[in-house]
């Protein structure tokens, strides 16, 4: 065989090594979310796809663009249209199998984008580690199992695609188009031109000044056109910003505190999720005051140890280590509550974007290990992520199931109480919501939306008096409170209890209409 003959033969067959390594990718993620198909419908599931106009009707597929992520009566807040154009598509479609089967799809393609990310950075080895880790990870449970973090999915491949045009094809319209695409699906992909940024610096594909200037610009066309739809669709709702119930009443320094002392947990779950939970509210984790407080200090050992990792990579020019650990900071501070406060302490599905930075960063750890050192511990990382992953999925079937592990892993949470008394109410069993709404309030009394719920289940009742009495605390806790109350009006109604849905919707007219 002549060379010239040899040549395409030889591409052809790393074609086709590059086609199997995906395939293994791709199936290894299918397969530990497989148990997904059983679920239902979860949480924030009911009112983003169950309760939504758009999602129930085909013309959802061009409104999505047009309306709030959050339905206005809810508060219309936030813009994700691609995420609702998608579960629109899904309801022409079937059921919940059908959402949840879409859902897998998107974290195969994820995965895969991965492995195709660390085998151009890197070689066949690191892509196929780096994949592997990622469509395993058991910290993307919840982004995966439950429906609604279909948007961190989506989010996370657009990501992983802007990076590798930015990076690998060092082209400025397929980094702009897959830029566009993550915002539309999530506000969190804003943080993707830093992050090829930060690959550059790190000297992986930077491309000449005029490229750069180039990218830079197509960049901020993007994020001005967003930014302009964005605010037209939005600026005509009421809205509201939400900070994660610890963060109430607290200054900027506690707050600062508290979020560097949840590192801990992020840290935790990204290297150790043996243990995971579906939530971290108050009194499971409270507010840190003091630099002197333990948390704290965890908190700043592992920021210090992330620093002395990215330090160490960057200075040996282990260049995809150290933009696999830059990935994991920016892609995280979004949410991270340094800046300023988010609506969660910690979510573990707010964690499906960092992971990518870590599976990027162990896989071309893993590569630099000897062959059989590198497959056993490769193995040994993957296996375990694997078990753990599918034996978490089933929790995400329904609302009980959910409440159930709240009430199991987080027992000083309020929210366990708090969404057993919802599940209770929906039940039509306002009495033991009632008291399950007041033990929630024990635990944490600075929630008005426990206070409303259990109004709810007051009036339900005809207890009127307690109801007044707890609409008035709810008050003084929120002031005008007209999302929450829209949003506890519209739980009546679905449950068919218009009287108390007239209560509620009357709270709101007495506000606007002193």
């Amino acid at each position: 065989m002549t060379a010239t003959a040899a040549a395409p033969a030889a591409r052809w067959e790393l074609a086709l090594a590059g086609w199997r390594l995906y395939a293994v990718v791709a199936a290894c993620a299918f397969v530990i979310y497989l148990g997904a198909l059983w679920n239902g419908f979860a949480l924030d599931d009911r009112a983003i796809i169950l309760q939504n106009p758009q999602v129930a009707s085909p013309s959802g597929l061009w409104r999505a663009f047009l309306e709030p992520y959050w339905r206005p009566e809810a508060g219309g807040h936030l813009y994700r249209p691609l995420a609702v154009l998608t579960y629109a598509l899904d309801a022409l479609v079937d059921g919940a199998p059908w959402f949840h089967f879409v859902n897998l799809l998107w974290h195969a393609a994820g995965s895969v984008a991965v492995a195709a990310l660390a085998r151009r950075l890197i070689g066949v080895a690191a892509g196929l580690a780096a994949g592997l880790i990622f469509a395993a990870h058991p910290v993307h449970v919840e982004a995966v199992a439950n429906v609604v973090g279909r948007a961190e999915l989506m989010a996370g491949l657009f990501s992983v695609l802007a990076v590798y045009a930015g990076l690998v094809r060092q082209s400025v319209a397929w980094s702009a188009a897959a830029l566009a695409l993550g915002l539309l699906s999530k506000e969190n992909a804003a943080t993707i031109p830093a992050i090829i940024a930060c690959g550059w610096l790190a000297g992986i594909g930077r491309p000449p000044r005029r490229k750069v200037a180039a990218f830079i610009a197509a960049w901020a066309v993007i994020g001005a056109a967003y930014g302009a739809a964005r605010w037209a669709v939005l600026h005509q709702h009421t809205g509201f910003h939400e900070v994660a119930p610890v963060f109430a009443g607290a200054g900027p320094v506690a707050v600062r505190l508290t979020a560097i002392a949840a590192l801990a947990d992020i840290g935790r779950l990204l290297v150790f999720p043996l243990r995971l939970r579906v939530d971290y509210s108050p009194a499971e984790r409270t507010l840190v005051t003091s630099p002197l407080d333990g948390r704290f200090l965890l908190g700043l050992a592992c920021l210090a140890i992330w620093g002395v990792l990215l330090g160490r990579a960057w200075r040996r020019r282990h260049r995809v280590e150290a933009l696999g650990l830059g990935w994991i900071a920016i892609a995280y501070l979004p949410v991270a509550n340094l800046f300023f406060p988010s609506g969660v302490l910690v979510a573990e599905r707010t964690l499906y974007a960092p992971s990518i930075g870590l599976a990027v960063a162990l896989g071309a750890w893993l590569a630099r290990l000897e062959p059989r050192r590198a497959a056993l511990v490769g193995g040994l990382l993957v296996l375990a992520g694997s078990v753990r992953a599918a034996m978490r999925v089933p929790v995400w079937h329904d609302d009980l199931l959910v409440v159930l592990s709240i009430l199991e892993d987080s027992p000083a949470s309020y929210r366990g109480p708090q969404y057993a008394a919802m599940s209770l109410q929906a039940r039509r069993l306002p009495e033991k919501a009632l008291e399950d709404y007041l033990i929630a309030f024990q635990i944490f009394d600075r929630d008005s939306r426990v206070l409303i719920g259990a109004a709810d289940a007051a009036w339900t009742l005809r207890r009127s008096a307690l109801a007044d009495s707890l609409m008035d605390q709810a008050r003084a806790r929120c002031g005008r409170c007209e999302t929450s109350l829209r949003n506890q009006a519209a739980a009546a109604l679905v449950r068919g209890d218009t009287a108390v849905a007239d209560s509620l919707l009357k709270q709101v007219r007495g506000v606007q209409n002193p």
